[in-house]
């Protein structure tokens, strides 16, 4: 989501981009994604500018649009091999149902888990 509130007063005010990445401690190219709303800006970062565009942080603050990013690594434990993976982007349904499935593994595995030691544990009597 762009930032048209920030770029349009910056612009107004006669400011670059890289004025503004000064002030925040980044390069150009960072600060034009974050203005084009592909990057976050953090509180600190919101309240820095604010104050050097001498503006309530409530003048030029629009929210984050969320986004979820799921990488999906390839796992292979052979020697030279990378976790190249793909991106996808869910919506929040389907990540709860990604996070519930998971749970549901995981007390599937406990369960086993459990099993197996008292399993263990009679043969070690």
């Amino acid at each position: 989501m762009q930032k048209e509130k920030l770029r349009t007063l910056r612009k107004k005010k006669g400011f670059t981009q890289q004025q503004i990445a000064n002030i925040i401690a980044t390069d150009v190219s960072n600060y034009s994604r974050k203005e084009t709303g592909d990057v976050r800006i953090y509180k600190d970062e919101w309240e820095k500018i604010a104050r050097f565009l001498e503006v309530p942080v409530d003048e030029i603050y629009e929210e984050e649009e969320a986004k979820f990013i799921v990488e999906n690594p390839v796992f292979n434990d052979s020697p030279g091999s990378s976790a190249a993976g793909n991106v996808t982007n869910f919506t929040n349904q389907e990540n709860v149902s990604i996070i519930k499935n998971l749970q549901d593994y995981i007390s599937l595995l406990k369960d086993e888990n459990q099993r197996l030691k008292e399993k263990l544990n009679k043969y070690e009597k």
